[in-house]
């Protein structure tokens, strides 16, 4: 594998990336949650920061833009669609596009929903997907700005990267989220399994992320509203999966 990841937590419940070619030494920052823990990420690792690669606007994955764009002329991608949001940006990026990254090429998704201007990072020769707020492990982003139409759009195009797909999601809210699943879905074995050992994980002070694709779909009650355990629990048996996606999401919101 070409693409080295180093993850380290930021802020309260964020995780920081960086995404490492040693082809061409470059190094990117996924999002700048906190400027002190990526320079001193860069700084253990021995790399120099060159690209931030921002999925949306949120303070929490853009705060620390123009500080480290001061500090290293690291040049900052962002979506195209929501350019007047991302502080700093020089590269804007499409629904479609590609973006080359040192010697790799990241497939750009726009996956609107927790905002209206998300995009997420693939490197299809890396089985890497880097999805920001929209999807997490055992979960999904709130809906601040889009419509459950949208975010279940969104979802369904990360659905369908190869279940080996490995995937960084930018907060650990695993746990929580797993608590949540089992109330909508109760009667999934391989979700009990797995929040037995995100229970495990997270008494140890480790980290649940990252996830897969496949993992996700097998228990991540936000790809799953074809299940007729969750439709039942929902009170929705038979009905169209926008219909139950959208119940889900109301229920964590309440949760």
């Amino acid at each position: 594998m070409a693409l080295q990841v180093y993850q380290f937590p930021c802020r309260s419940d964020n995780y920081g990336f960086l995404a490492h070619d040693p082809t061409l030494n470059v190094t990117a920052s996924i999002d700048t949650p906190e400027e002190g823990p990526i320079n001193t990420a860069l700084e253990e690792k021995g790399w120099r920061l060159t690209h931030i690669l921002n999925t949306h606007h949120h303070g929490d994955h853009t705060g620390a833009n123009i500080a480290l764009k001061e500090r290293w002329g690291c040049t900052i991608v962002g979506a195209a669609n929501d350019a007047d949001r991302i502080p700093g940006i020089d590269v804007r990026m499409a629904d479609g596009d590609k973006y080359q990254f040192g010697s790799l090429i990241a497939d750009v998704f726009e996956v609107p929903g927790h905002t209206t201007g998300h995009i997420a990072y693939y490197f299809s020769s890396e089985d890497i997907a880097f999805v920001g707020d929209t999807l997490f492990a055992l979960g999904c982003g709130r809906l601040f700005e889009g419509t459950p139409e949208m975010m279940w759009n969104s979802l369904q195009k990360l659905m369908a990267l190869p279940d080996e797909t490995i995937v960084y999601c930018a907060h650990e809210y695993t746990q929580s989220n797993a608590q949540f699943a089992l109330s909508v879905e109760p009667g999934n074995a391989a979700l009990v399994a797995r929040s037995q050992e995100i229970d495990a994980l997270r008494a140890e002070g480790k980290p649940t992320v990252p996830t897969t694709i496949g993992l996700e779909r097998a228990t991540n009650p936000f790809l799953r509203p074809m299940s007729e355990n969750l439709q039942e629990t929902v009170g929705l048996s038979g009905a169209d999966l926008v219909s139950v996606f959208t119940e889900t999401r109301l229920r964590k919101d309440n949760f």
